[in-house]
């Protein structure tokens, strides 16, 4: 029987922790994504955050870049289940 992998893994708390060490608010961020063409509100920040909303590969690319990390950063200290 083949082992099922988890289906949904949160970064919620890593993104948040590189927000905070990055200096900005929900509302900054939402805001400097929207600059860069992403339909991003500070809603959706909070909800990518708490886990509950699903990140689009454009905006993780865009979040690293705006913290300064590698898209690597944001998966520190999560372990992969099975």
């Amino acid at each position: 029987m083949a082992k099922k992998l988890k289906q949904d893994i949160s970064i919620g708390a890593n993104l948040k922790k590189h927000r905070k060490a990055s200096g900005l608010t929900q509302d900054e961020v939402a805001s400097c994504l929207q600059v860069q063409g992403l339909d991003v509100h500070q809603k959706i920040i909070s909800e990518m955050e708490l886990g509950t909303y699903s990140i689009r590969v454009s905006v993780l690319l865009a979040l690293a870049e705006l913290y300064g990390v590698i898209v690597q950063d944001f998966f520190d200290g999560i372990e992969r289940s099975l």
